[in-house]
């Protein structure tokens, strides 16, 4: 692309110009400006200094203010951010961004690899399922972006929507934050001859990041300006995503990688058969994708690049913590399915974890809410992958025994999976003289009730449930993000109000006065009348984070979600039994008797009934959902819509089917098992009735699903 020819001189006043000529200029310089863009953030090859593209920004700035009128949503100048918001949004994905199973070595590869093979019918008789060389099956291998996994919709090419993954199915709307992110196209364009057009709806996946040396430039920035620096370019990717005021987020120096994607709707051409098809059509759209992947029906080339990954690990642009592993076929992958929350045809392959070597100075038991005591290692603080540990886990009192880690010994330690510090082992051959083995405490260390361990657990437990550390650790889950997001109902506080005898249980939160709150220390009368706005507002919470934040074990967001969804009451759920629980998807055996368990407890239903004497009422569907028909359930079953429909958008009917367990997809295939046909339904139910699937008009599809 040729450089436009326009006056850069600053001194000129944008007035100067007549209407037809400052139009023109703007649409020169916004191309000029999105082409360098292209060139600098996605492909690594600019072709200008920065003072130069500092000189076009700021003179398409001033155009864009003089005239106002010319204002688009796909202008660079939207990459300077917005004014801060209140909060972020949420955003429901309509296809769940699902989690990757891991692999730790290749026997592990191998056997996921095994129940591919399974799944798609090529295993049998003579058949070695984990050998590495069958060429059965296509792979391909790409790099684990270690940032912050985002979706991205367009809509006829415009970027329209920006949300985090958050659990998978709602994440929050982050828009101007994205706006923000200089390789991200604020509207789609082919990049050369040989790209595909622009669909009409387009979910691209990726990960938000810092590259290393942008990374440690604005740590280098930080320090000098006496601010604090950011432990890793992963925490520093996710913490700007997530400002409030996307002038911040414009200043840091995100990039996003595409990986994926999630709905295509109007592609024009033959459908897309590979997963690699998938990768090459994202960068043609001017996503910028990994550099390097592999392509093979072998696991030894796989393991080929996942050596070469590992050894250079250090030398790549971004940080990585493994390699991702799918079925290139996506006819395959679809076979496949999924298994809870991940898909059956992917697997990630885990670096090895970085280690380090540090001395333990103490270990301390704490006591968690289902009264686990859980040693912890206290040590001398030390970087390992970037991140500077003091504490790492011991796990239980039999993974203390066996290790014989004592106060004094230097350890090998690891951020197990890249996160969780963990001491490996003792290295005993500097163990000092005179250490001795740790006594396991035989009573709570908080309240010096019995610790005991129940049969069939290797868990040391408290069993008294008035233990403050038991207590302070269930309010604290009740008022966590995940279950009813008590703003302002931090752990300080929380130590107050139990060690003030003010609150021995989540029900006691709604006793609370604004007086008894400023009365506690670094509690004003704002700060107080806050928190009991927030407690307000958690009375209105639905069932599934009423559910969660009762703290049942086993029962996190997915399962609680699923429970609400099937039970549709919080009285269903109380009074369903062991056999009616274990029907229901997702929900084991294990599960179910925890359920019962924590249900038939008298102290645990008298919580429940001051609960909601205190004005919760746990109900199902949230607002603004539709409530999914007791005995409906679409499980297995795909739907595919076209046309236009009257009760509802195509979108929100495919919400629907995935709220009962069905699948919802934008093209036509043997696979698919209803075609709902609005008018001006074209070619996919030309389609479905060449292919014989059955198709339903609007008024038979609401019969199906129980509606009116």
């Amino acid at each position: 692309m040729t450089s436009p020819s326009l006056p850069l001189d600053s001194d000129q006043p944008p007035a100067d110009l007549d209407r037809a000529e400052a139009e023109r200029q703007i649409e020169v310089l916004r191309a000029e400006i999105n082409h360098h863009n292209h060139r600098y953030y996605v492909l690594d090859d600019p072709v200008i200094a920065d003072v130069e593209y500092d000189r076009l920004m700021r003179r398409l700035q001033a155009l864009e203010e003089a005239w106002p009128e010319f204002a688009s949503p796909d202008s660079p100048t939207l990459k300077v951010g917005a004014p801060p918001a209140s909060e972020f949004a949420s955003y429901r994905h309509v296809l769940p961004m699902l989690s990757l199973q891991n692999a730790f070595d290749l026997d592990e590869v191998r056997e996921w690899q095994g129940r591919i093979f399974r799944g798609l019918g090529l295993a049998g008789e003579g058949v070695d399922e984990t050998a590495p060389d069958l060429g059965l099956i296509e792979y391909v291998a790409e790099p684990k972006f270690d940032g912050a996994a985002i979706e991205i919709v367009y809509e006829e090419g415009l970027l329209r929507t920006g949300a985090t993954r958050g659990d998978g199915v709602t994440g929050e709307d982050v828009t101007d934050n994205v706006r923000t992110i200089r390789n991200v196209p604020l509207r789609l364009q082919p990049v050369d001859e040989k790209a595909r057009p622009v669909p009409r709806l387009l979910e691209v996946r990726g990960e938000v990041m810092m590259l290393r040396t942008a990374f440690e430039a604005l740590n280098r920035r930080r320090l000098e300006a006496g601010e604090k620096v950011f432990a890793n370019p992963r925490n520093a990717a996710a913490g700007s995503l997530r400002q409030l005021d996307s002038r911040l987020t414009a200043s840091r120096p995100l990039i996003f990688f595409a990986y994926g994607a999630g709905r295509i709707e109007g592609l024009a051409g033959e459908p897309l058969q590979t997963h690699a098809e998938v990768l090459q059509t994202l960068a043609g759209w001017g996503f910028r994708i990994a550099g390097k992947y592999v392509v093979d029906s072998t696991l030894s080339a796989v393991a080929a690049f996942w050596n070469e990954l590992v050894e250079g690990r250090e030398e790549l642009a971004f940080e990585a913590d493994g390699l991702v592993i799918k079925v290139n076929s996506l006819a395959d992958q679809e076979r496949l399915g999924q298994v809870s929350r991940s898909p059956r045809w992917a697997v990630a392959w885990k670096f090895p974890a970085r280690q380090e070597t540090t001395v333990v100075l103490d270990i301390e038991i704490s006591v968690g809410r289902t009264g686990a005591l859980t040693p912890t290692a206290v040590l001398e603080p030390v970087a390992v992958g970037g991140v500077t540990v003091s504490r790492a886990t011991l796990h239980n009192r039999s993974e203390l025994e066996r290790k014989d880690v004592r106060p004094g010994d230097t350890v090998l330690i690891q951020r197990a999976g890249e996160v969780i510090p963990e001491v490996v082992r003792v290295i005993t051959e500097k163990r000092p003289p005179g250490t001795k083995k740790f006594r396991f405490p035989r009573r709570c260390p908080v309240c010096s009730s019995e610790a005991v361990q129940p049969e069939g657990e290797v868990v040391i437990r408290c069993m008294n449930l008035a233990c403050p550390a038991q207590i302070k650790e269930r309010i604290f889950h009740w008022g966590s993000r995940d279950a009813l997001d008590i703003d302002g109902l931090g752990e300080k506080l929380i130590n107050q109000l139990v060690d003030a005898e003010l609150v021995n249980d989540p029900a006691d939160l709604y006793d609370l006065e604004p007086e008894q709150l400023a009365g506690l220390e670094r509690m004003g009368e704002l700060s107080a009348a806050n928190l009991i706005a927030a407690l307000d507002r958690s009375r209105t919470a639905p069932l599934d984070r009423f559910l969660t934040a009762l703290g049942i074990r086993h029962v996190g967001t997915h399962v609680a979600r699923v429970l609400a969804r099937e039970f549709g009451s919080l009285e269903a759920v109380m009074e369903a039994g062991a056999e009616e629980l274990e029907a229901v998807h997702a929900i084991g055996p294990e599960v179910a008797a925890q359920l019962t368990a924590f249900f038939s407890r008298a102290e645990n239903r008298h919580l429940i009934e001051r609960l909601l004497s205190a004005g919760m009422h746990p109900e199902w569907p949230p607002e603004g959902e539709e409530a999914v028909p007791v005995g409906v359930d679409l499980s297995g079953t795909v739907f595919v819509f076209t046309g236009e429909l009257e009760a509802f958008s195509r979108t929100e009917a495919g919400r629907i089917v995935e709220s009962m367990g069905g699948r919802a997809t934008s093209s036509v295939s043997g696979k698919t098992d209803y075609v709902v046909a609005g008018p001006g339904a074209g070619s996919k139910l030309e389609k479905a009735r060449e292919l014989g699937v059955e198709v339903l008009d609007e008024a038979a599809f609401l019969k199906l699903i129980g509606r009116s």
